[in-house]
């Protein structure tokens, strides 16, 4: 029986979006779905609500969790991995308060900027351990990685745990249907080209039966940029740098050091930034969930439709040998090439039993690739700091992010690092 295992598993919501598009998927049918996850309740949640699912959906499929990862892992085909380590709290708090003392606001704080260096300092050590049992369990399975700082942890899964792995966003996807639903333009028949890194990849090219559709989307996105809406941050972007980028404005506000700024507080109302964004969303999504419970996990009549996350449909492909394209994170062996051939990049991948298949991109405008090299820096420097324990790489980390950058000086860019490692305690290795 072929094996796909679920780590973070307690991410119910997700769990069932996934593994019930594995189990709406005729190619499917028979695998053993294996869940893990470190909070017990949480698995035993999940694991009731697809067994429910399982039976509404008429599904083959065996559901089995698992107390112990490396079980779970052992014989798996493909791995999907959705953990947070630290969660909402302690971690996910420690991250936006200590920097706050220093005048450093965020607005996500997950990928880069100084949530994301630290997010990534306390996740690399835990996905290294599951490489490790990967090697020894299921060497030769394909790995999914939702989990964020997502560049930074493909890449490390790749150069230093020696997996297979492509890292899945949702960005790319959303990225055309919803610039034009925002713009009331229609998006049927429309072709597009994206490529960059992570969070920040580019609409290189956007056409309908040949006609550019970049002049008319910006003329409207300028009559939008009239009002206050969600996707300020973007259009600025696009308006300056000629190319809109593909995650969002809250997102995008804390990747660059132009909109978060002390000295200049109008921005922030101007350019509609929701400042301490995360958080909010944790405490909604925390309280949502004690509303949802009932109505997921013992439901006996629980229903689902296949979603557009890409897992089932990369596993179908890679079963059936039919292709499928997808936005995909991997290595840039030469894909992009004014990036750097150490990082981890956004590209279309094709995806059939050989694999994940990257597509050749070229360059990138010059612009574009500087945007998207200064968040590469951070990245690069953070993954030495996790491999290597100096404490001064993950300075060295915080001094090059932009958002870090344009508002502390390097005195208290040090200053807050060792506050922040202090703060995190056990949930950090030990820096030298």
């Amino acid at each position: 029986m072929s094996k796909i295992t679920f780590l973070g598993a307690g991410s119910t919501v997700f769990a069932k979006n996934v593994l019930g598009d594995v189990m709406m998927t005729p190619a499917l049918q028979g695998f053993e779905l294996a869940l893990y996850d470190i909070d017990p309740q949480r698995l035993k949640d999940s694991e009731q609500m697809l067994l429910n699912l399982k039976e509404t959906l008429r599904s083959t499929c065996r559901i089995k969790a698992y107390s112990d990862r490396k079980e779970a892992l052992r014989g798996a085909k493909y791995v999907v991995n959705a953990i947070q380590v630290g969660g909402y709290e302690p971690c996910t708090v420690t991250d936006f308060e200590v920097p706050k003392k220093y005048g450093l606001r965020q607005t996500i704080g997950d990928t880069v900027g100084i949530g994301g260096v630290f997010r990534a300092l306390r996740t690399i050590p835990v996905m290294l351990d599951f490489a490790r049992d990967m090697q020894e369990v299921c060497p030769d399975a394909w790995f999914l990685n939702y989990t964020n700082p997502m560049a930074v942890l493909t890449n490390v899964m790749i150069t230093h745990g020696g997996i297979k792995t492509v890292g899945l966003c949702h960005s790319v996807q959303v990225c055309v249907p919803d610039l034009f639903r925002h713009l009331g333009m229609d998006a049927t028949g429309v072709q597009s080209k994206i490529a960059g890194i992570n969070h920040m990849a580019w609409l290189l090219e956007v056409t309908k039966d040949g006609v550019d559709l970049y002049p008319e989307i910006k003329r409207r996105a300028r009559e939008k940029q009239k009002e206050k809406h969600y996707d300020m941050v973007r259009f600025e972007l696009m308006f300056k740098f000629g190319f809109y980028v593909t995650e969002s404005s809250e997102h995008n506000a804390e990747y660059h050091p132009y909109f978060i700024k002390s000295t200049h507080p109008e921005l922030i109302e101007q350019l509609n930034i929701p400042l301490d964004e995360y958080p909010r969303r944790c405490v909604n999504q925390i309280e949502s969930w004690k509303r949802m419970r009932e109505e997921l996990v013992n439901n006996k009549q629980l229903q689902h439709e296949r979603t557009h996350e890409y897992a089932s449909y990369i596993f179908e492909a890679m079963e059936t040998n039919v292709p499928f394209k997808i936005g995909g994170n991997v290595m840039n062996t030469g894909l992009i090439t004014n990036l750097p051939k150490e990082a981890c990049v956004e590209v279309p991948c094709l995806v059939d039993r050989s694999g994940v298949q990257p597509t050749y991109i070229g360059d990138l405008p010059p612009q574009l690739a500087a945007l998207n090299r200064t968040n590469i820096n951070t990245q690069l420097l953070t993954i030495e700091a996790a491999i290597t324990r100096k404490r001064e790489h993950v300075y060295h980390a915080a001094m090059l992010d932009p958002h870090t950058a344009a508002e502390l000086t390097l005195d208290e860019i040090v200053a807050l690092c060792d506050d922040l490692i202090e703060a995190h305690g056990d949930w950090l290795p030990k820096f030298h």
